[in-house]
Parts: C-alpha cells; sequence; structure tokens
C-alpha cells in the first residue's frame, strides 16, 4: 500500500529531528520518488531546517529573550 502525502510529511518532520528506520525511510524514498508535491515540501523542510540551525538562538551575539 502506498504512504499517504500526510504520513509522508510527518516522516520529512521527524527526519529533521531523528534518524528514521530503514522501513521508514525506505517508504519515504518510494513516496518521493512518485510524489512531486512531496519532493518540494521536503526540500522546504531541509531549507528552513538548516536556516534554523544557522541563524537559531545558539549562534546569535543577542542573549535570548
Amino acid at each position: 500500500m502506498m504512504m499517504m502525502c500526510k504520513e509522508a510529511t510527518r516522516l520529512m518532520s521527524l527526519r529533521q529531528d531523528r534518524p528514521l528506520s530503514f522501513q521508514e525511510r525506505l517508504s519515504l524514498r518510494l513516496h518521493l520518488a512518485m510524489c512531486g508535491a512531496c519532493r518540494e515540501c521536503d526540500r522546504q523542510f531541509t531549507l528552513l531546517h538548516e536556516a534554523g540551525r544557522r541563524f537559531g538562538p545558539e549562534e546569535s551575539d543577542e542573549p535570548p529573550a
């Protein structure tokens, strides 16, 4: 059974915080191979995650509010 986009986006989000299991990675990879909208969503998740790491409070010169 093919994964639905809702589950795919959940896994994309989880992948930013923890390693996915083999089954999760495989299912997500298969879904992304067939779904252009989710590929774009995945690209955006990655971009936002990288921006958060680069410009997050840990690297800011200002003290946290």
